[in-house]
């Protein structure tokens, strides 16, 4: 297939076209830099803009969606303005163009309501419930695009949960940073249990998504590594493959939950150069249980996590390891 992949120019954006090359597809990529990924047809060009989707657009048979407005704050109209509107408007071109199937990657996010989610399967998005800005948008975005399903225009929705490898700047580098001065506390002690993904299986669960969009398109699918641990122990082995200290400072959920809402509330008025270093949303993340029932993922994809966490971990290392001998040469 023609496949274009939007927001390539990140790390789980660039893994998946990567993915698709290397499965025989022909891949243009669709940011506003050049993506960097090997063998891919750059088109550069924003999201909100529909000259710039039409032309993206032009003669492709499928979309994998990764762009958006990620970020713990910002100014609500920006996130509606990339994530929703831009949603709408890449959906209205890619029926013009003919594609017939449309990947929209999610969040699990959209059906976080601040509780803690013990084990459930993909529960419906929920823009009203979600917790801030991203997730309340993405959670829009997702049903715009599953009510776009029809027959010759398969849809379906993928919610990668916490990606994370090496190269990662979203995640990795800001617990790495905040951990090497000291600014990064365990919230309950770091206790809650909670699934993450590692980057590369993330690549091949949105490509099977692709691939089996026929046969389950309508549907929406949690993607985890399916090894829920507790918050403290993914820092930790984080830190270590980065080599800086793991966190062992606790601070209590309810006092990071009360902070976080007033660091919002400041950040509207002030916003930092950074994101802010808590958030009600992010609190909520790291002191509630989060992990899913991956049987049905699997099931339908057809797909199982080939990087288990330890060898993720191992793989970080690594990364780190060679980036520390570069830098010192």
């Amino acid at each position: 297939m023609r496949v274009l992949v939007t927001g390539a120019s990140g790390l789980l954006g660039g893994a998946v076209a990567a993915e698709l090359i290397a499965r025989g597809h022909e891949v243009r990529t669709f940011q506003r830099r050049a993506s960097g990924v090997e063998g891919a047809q750059d088109a550069r060009g924003s999201l909100t803009d529909r000259d710039d989707v039409r032309t993206a657009t032009a003669g492709v048979h499928a979309v994998v969606h990764l762009a958006a407005r990620v970020s713990l704050a910002g100014d609500p109209a920006e996130f509606d303005r990339v994530n929703v509107q831009g949603t709408a408007l890449l959906l209205e071109e890619a029926r013009r163009a003919g594609v017939e199937r449309f990947v929209n990657v999610s969040s699990p996010s959209v059906a976080h309501a601040g509780t803690s989610i013990v084990g459930d399967d993909a529960l419906p998005a929920d823009p009203a419930a979600a917790r801030g800005d991203y997730a309340r948008t993405k959670a829009s975005a997702e049903l715009l695009a599953l009510g776009a399903d029809r027959d010759g225009f398969a849809v379906v929705a993928v919610r990668p949960h916490l990606v994370w490898g090496p190269g990662d700047t979203q995640l990795v580098e800001r617990i790495v940073d905040r951990s090497r001065s000291g600014r990064l506390p365990l919230l309950a002690h770091g206790t809650a249990l909670i699934d993450s993904l590692f980057v590369d299986n993330a690549a091949t669960g949105i490509a099977q998504a692709l691939e089996r969009a026929e046969a389950v398109h309508g549907n929406a699918y949690v993607l985890t590594n399916g090894e829920p641990r507790p918050v403290a122990e993914l820092l930790a082995g984080i830190c270590r493959a980065a080599g800086v200290r793991e966190p062992v400072r606790s601070v209590p959920a309810g006092l990071a939950t009360t902070l976080g809402s007033v660091v919002e509330a400041v950040w509207r008025l002030r916003p930092g150069v950074d994101e802010p270093p808590m958030t009600r949303f992010l609190a909520e993340q790291l002191s509630t249980a989060h992990w899913f029932d991956q049987r049905r993922t699997r099931r339908d994809l057809d797909w199982v996590p080939a990087v288990s966490l330890e060898e993720g971990f191992a793989r970080l290392a690594a990364w780190y390891g060679a980036r520390s001998g570069i830098l010192r040469s």
